[in-house]
């Protein structure tokens, strides 16, 4: 009987925070995809699914980093909600973020016509003055959140050899990776670095403004064992 009534107890909990999700800002931007992901946690929806409809196509290879790590059911939803909360706020104080919530995650990619984002220079990895200023309020943000890990993941137009692009991309996580350590005091255990090279493509290579797009850096932050383990106690699971 009382497994029962946790379980009833685990559902209109789950329900109640699948309600005040669907009016928060992030998820009334989100496209259906996105709108699934995210109340899907909520029922142990399979991440697979999501990343099925998604893999291959242009900036949506940082969804792949989500795989494994869904928490699901009523716990799911929990996570799901602080990291709702998290993704509003990046969306209210970082110009130019575009903010997916995927499942118990956020993916961040930047749009340069909105005033920010974090892109380089032809064959460059250095951070320039306009993404530091972009980092340092993510950087800020994230930090209000500490319970959470963070994968940077880094991408570079099609110019180039396919090798070349692959080490440059490597080298544009690591300087965004360093730079969160190093000027926004943000733990090395919660970082982590990815790459793509030319592989996942944002905008079309063939003009000079979409390779300019293409030579960038996306953030993904995922809850902690922290966070996961307070979610499952909470939740009674």
């Amino acid at each position: 009987m009382k497994t029962i009534i946790k379980r009833l107890l685990s559902s209109i909990l789950a329900i109640a925070i699948i309600f005040s999700l669907s009016h928060c800002k992030a998820i009334q931007n989100a496209n259906n995809k996105q709108k699934g992901g995210v109340i899907g946690a909520a029922g142990g929806a399979v991440i697979g699914a999501i990343i099925g409809n998604n893999i291959g196509k242009g900036g949506n290879g940082e969804l792949g980093a989500v795989i494994g790590g869904v928490v699901g059911g009523a716990a799911g939803v929990l996570i799901g909600s602080k990291m709702d909360k998290q993704a509003q706020k990046i969306e209210e104080e970082v110009p130019g973020a575009e903010v997916e919530r995927i499942d118990e995650a956020i993916v961040v990619t930047f749009d340069e016509n909105k005033g920010g984002g974090i892109y380089f220079e032809t064959e460059k990895y250095n951070i320039n003055g306009a993404s530091q200023q972009t980092l340092n309020k993510l950087a800020k943000v994230l930090n209000e959140y500490k319970d959470t890990n963070i994968l940077v993941v880094g991408h570079t137009d099609s110019a180039g050899s396919e090798n070349y692009n692959m080490t440059l991309s490597k080298n544009r996580a690591y300087a965004v990776n360093n730079y969160f350590k190093q000027n926004n005091g943000i733990s090395g255990s919660r970082l982590n670095v990815n790459w793509f090279g030319e592989s996942k493509p944002m905008s079309e290579n063939g003009t000079s403004s979409g390779r300019a797009k293409n030579r960038r850096v996306n953030i993904v932050i995922l809850a902690n064992d922290k966070m996961k383990a307070e979610a499952k106690k909470q939740a009674g699971s």
